[in-house]
């Protein structure tokens, strides 16, 4: 199983400091060994640890949409990815991944926070 931290710095003076990003993944190693990734913008910061399941080569976090103007840590197996991939697809989306990660992140896109 994957791990995910995040900071969020409250005031909004500062970014997150990514020393600490490193440090927080450093201690969930154990739980992603396969590779792990840091985003921070703003004061905002996301890290993960990932153990790759699906999509070993593409599949790294946090991930982006096609503009970067979304980011996304997830975890987890979506039933039916492949049919809302196909779906979102027929909207437009396009994909880079084979993720189900990557699924959500273009349905938030679609839906917002009721996807």
């Amino acid at each position: 199983m994957c791990g995910i931290v995040g900071v969020l710095e409250l005031d909004g003076s500062r970014a997150p400091s990514r020393h600490v990003l490193e440090s927080m993944t450093a201690a969930i190693a154990h739980r992603g060994p396969d590779e792990h990734g840091i985003w921070v913008d703003g004061c905002v910061g996301l890290a993960a640890r990932r153990l790759r399941v699906v999509d070993l080569v593409t599949g790294q976090q946090p991930l982006a949409n096609e503009d970067g103007s979304v980011r996304l840590v997830a975890n987890g197996e979506i039933y039916n990815a492949g049919e809302l991939r196909d779906d979102l697809r027929r909207r437009g989306h396009l994909f880079t991944t084979r993720t189900d990660t990557e699924v959500i992140l273009h349905a938030y896109e679609d839906e917002g926070p009721a996807c």
